[in-house]
């Protein structure tokens, strides 16, 4: 049976099916609201992706545009997501925020992860972005928390000597770090709280065009 895995634009038929899996997902931390899934669909359809597998989903990645210049100091996922609503959305921005990706527990290893951040990389080009930034969850670090802070952890991953779940994975797709962000998801116990800020710079973007982001479908 092929396990191909499908990237779709995410309905208003996914929202309670993507609860459960976050619920599977991240079991410490809360998951999505159904109002606040609803209102990002409202607000950036173009952003929100899930993953499938012989037409079971198995994944999910969410993002939205900002100005990054309001955003560039720390800053925690409640602020800038509006506490998951999307609604800091700014059409106005250039940069493509990756607000979250999560992939089923049991389907690690199928290449679904590297499918959504590339579909992800794909609109960025599409609608000419200048980038794409995300604060990475850190959840290795709670094995070397009493041996070293999150700045040496993150460096320690860059530099190939330790393995992070996220962070590792996100350097593979092409992402560079940037820097520790601190309280980013306080009740993020794997992490302490912690998040790497990293970056992807769309080589194709061109600042004398105008960003193509729209109402419907993007071309």
């Amino acid at each position: 049976m092929s396990r191909k895995v499908v990237i779709r634009n995410t309905t208003h038929a996914d929202v309670i099916p993507l609860i459960e899996l976050q619920k599977h997902v991240y079991p410490t931390i809360p998951p999505w609201r159904e109002d606040l899934l609803l209102n990002q669909l409202e607000v950036f359809p173009q952003g929100q992706f899930v993953a499938e597998i012989n037409g079971e989903l198995v994944g999910a990645s969410s993002s939205f545009v900002v100005l990054w210049d309001e955003w560039q100091v720390e800053h925690t996922w409640k602020e800038i997501t509006a506490r998951g609503s999307f609604n800091t959305h700014n059409p106005e921005g250039r940069t493509l925020y990756a607000a979250e990706v999560f992939v089923h527990p049991h389907k690690r290893g199928a290449g679904i992860g590297h499918a959504l951040y590339h579909e992800r990389r794909r609109l960025c080009r599409r609608l000419n972005l200048k980038r794409i930034m995300a604060c990475g969850r850190l959840p290795g670090y709670h094995r070397y928390a009493d041996q070293m802070p999150a700045e040496l952890y993150a460096q320690k991953v860059v530099w190939g000597d330790l393995q992070d779940p996220v962070l590792s994975f996100q350097l593979r797709e092409e992402f560079q770090y940037c820097g520790i962000v601190v309280g980013y998801i306080p009740e993020d116990q794997e992490s302490h709280g912690y998040a790497a800020l990293i970056v992807w710079l769309n080589p194709r973007y061109n600042a004398k065009k105008p960003s193509l982001i729209m109402q419907g479908e993007a071309p």
